[in-house]
């Protein structure tokens, strides 16, 4: 068996602190999680907490971050101090309310400016609008806006939202809260190819279902992966999180790694020549 010598440990160490940076800030966690679907705040606060996420992000026209002071806040337990509280525009069906929807983030949260924008086209499968999207990106970003988005996983859209000026590309693996896990690739891999060059994140947003999803997503590549419902929604929340975690620093260690080559045949794993005995 191989032993770890102190070129591995320094392998694993460096993985270990793989920061990216997204617009001005910059992280060391590359799984974001959502605050939605949990069975009450302690829960949210505990499963977060083991995701070992940074950014968390809040539904703005959903959740409680103040606006009303009668009600539980989420703040309590997601504290600002911790976390990076990324607001999202959720439950937006247009440009103008997704826009409006930010600017009131902004006053929540004493001028944060960084902001995770949807705009949705439908109720039954909530698929980004992107010419309403396009449209709002330009003006938040007009607006002293570090926009992140989400988008449907065609390139020529991303391509798009890349030289507006959006901080974070977000493409959907699947319908959020389906589960059904990455369902186009092949798309996502041009996605995070043609954004290399302009040192973009690239995050997977929406669909995962379970912890090899997770995975496959960073072993493509992406620089991160958010998700709500695959932790909120599993029978153990605390531990789907630990899992999540992982998958994420697996799959980043997998990519950095290096896969081996795929074949049509079978190569033998052991060597063919010097055998004991014939």
């Amino acid at each position: 068996m191989q032993t770890l010598n102190n070129e591995n440990l320094s392998t694993i160490k460096t993985i270990q602190n793989d920061s990216f940076k997204i617009g001005s800030r910059t992280f060391s966690s590359r799984l974001l999680v959502g605050t939605g679907k949990y069975k009450d705040l302690q829960q949210t606060g505990e499963a977060i907490e083991a995701s070992g996420a940074e950014i968390v992000t809040v539904a703005i026209r959903r959740t409680n971050i103040g606006q009303h002071r009668d009600q539980p806040n989420l703040l309590d337990v997601i504290s600002p101090e911790k976390y990076t509280i990324l607001p999202n525009t959720a439950g937006c069906f247009d440009a103008d309310t997704a826009i409006r929807t930010c600017q009131l983030s902004r006053e929540l949260l004493d001028g944060n400016n960084l902001v995770k924008l949807e705009v949705l086209g439908d109720q039954e499968t909530l698929y980004p609008n992107i010419t309403a999207t396009l449209v709002a990106a330009q003006k938040l970003i007009e607006d002293g806006f570090e926009v992140m988005v989400y988008t449907s996983d065609d390139p020529i859209v991303a391509k798009e939202l890349v030289s507006m000026g959006c901080v974070a590309i977000m493409p959907l693996g699947s319908l959020i809260g389906s589960g059904l896990g990455l369902l186009n690739p092949h798309n996502l891999s041009i996605i995070i190819e043609n954004t290399k060059a302009q040192n973009i994140p690239v995050l997977v947003d929406a669909g995962v279902g379970a912890a090899s999803d997770a995975a496959i997503a960073m072993e493509l590549g992406c620089d991160g992966v958010l998700m709500n419902s695959a932790i909120a929604n599993a029978n153990d929340p605390v531990l789907m999180a630990h899992a999540m975690k992982h998958a994420i620093w697996a799959g980043r260690a997998s990519y950095l790694a290096g896969r081996m080559p795929k074949r049509k045949m079978a190569v033998p794993s052991s060597p063919q020549t010097g055998y004991f005995f014939q």
